[in-house]
């Protein structure tokens, strides 16, 4: 690794001035992408500016059906959340497979979206349950958020603070992880709204990242059922193929994803 500067801020504010005084500066999180990247020297930052320890950024509130969770709550305190699982128990299966006991200690959801990983796992939550990323500046819609390949529209020294969303009436969530690093090779989450909405997003198969995938949302829409999801025809064209398995393979993964998906919830 280079040589670089650590600083732990204090509050939100402090993060922002911290980054600014340099332009090589970077937030870190959990640091499980960024950190492992410096190692193998992609990366050289000037400075690493905490974000972990924000008491702002922590926790998770449910205020009726709305959720709030702050971006530095790690992936483990998501999954154990006694409050989330009566509200949306398919966020917190999410999280409690994401890669090993090491990573959900330190991994936070924050640092996940933002670095928008297309194998990873909350953006397809996210997406499927319409959540809304709060940054330091702003309200943006998940549909407007993730906008391609570890791209998003955060701008330059712009912070997550926190997700909210309504919790769903029904959702779950399933995926096909790679054997050795627990991403997604195929991971599809399935939301439906009291007023009868549906949102199917998946992860870990597009070449273009995270997205929602209409045909099945409109399957599901009209029945609810393992059957509808199974009678989708997911196109292979825009899925990705790499050396872990074919845009063919990732397209039967989808749909077989989908229909745990919807058994789960």
């Amino acid at each position: 690794m280079y040589a670089t500067n650590y600083h732990r801020a204090a509050s939100v504010a402090d993060a922002v001035r911290l980054q600014s005084a340099s332009d090589e500066a970077k937030y870190v999180s959990g640091g499980m992408t960024l950190i492992p990247t410096m190692k193998q020297r992609l990366a050289a930052p000037s400075d690493l500016v905490d974000l972990r320890h924000i008491a702002e950024m922590k926790g998770i509130s449910v205020n009726g059906s709305r959720v709030r969770i702050g971006a530095a709550t790690t992936h483990y305190e998501v999954s154990t959340s006694t409050e989330l699982k009566v509200v949306c128990r398919a966020i917190s299966h999410l999280a409690a497979h994401i890669g090993d006991p090491h990573v959900r200690h330190m991994g936070t959801i924050g640092g996940s979206i933002a670095n928008n990983d297309p194998a990873a796992d909350y953006p397809s939550a996210m997406l499927a349950l319409g959540a809304t990323i709060i940054t330091n500046i702003r309200e943006i819609p998940a549909e407007e958020f993730f906008t391609g390949l570890f791209e998003t529209a955060l701008e330059a020294g712009e912070i997550v603070v926190a997700v909210t969303f309504d919790a769903p009436a029904k959702a779950g969530y399933s995926k096909f992880p790679n054997p050795a690093s627990r991403y997604a090779m195929a991971g599809v989450f399935v939301a439906k709204t009291g007023d009868g909405t549906v949102r199917v997003a998946v992860t870990g198969a597009g070449s273009n990242g995270v997205f929602r995938h209409a045909g099945l949302e409109a399957a599901l829409a009209a029945n609810w059922s393992v059957d509808s999801a199974a009678g989708v025809d997911v196109d292979a064209s825009d899925l990705l193929s790499d050396l872990h398995g074919s845009a063919e393979y990732r397209a039967n993964l989808v749909k077989v994803m989908a229909k745990r998906a919807v058994a789960a919830a």
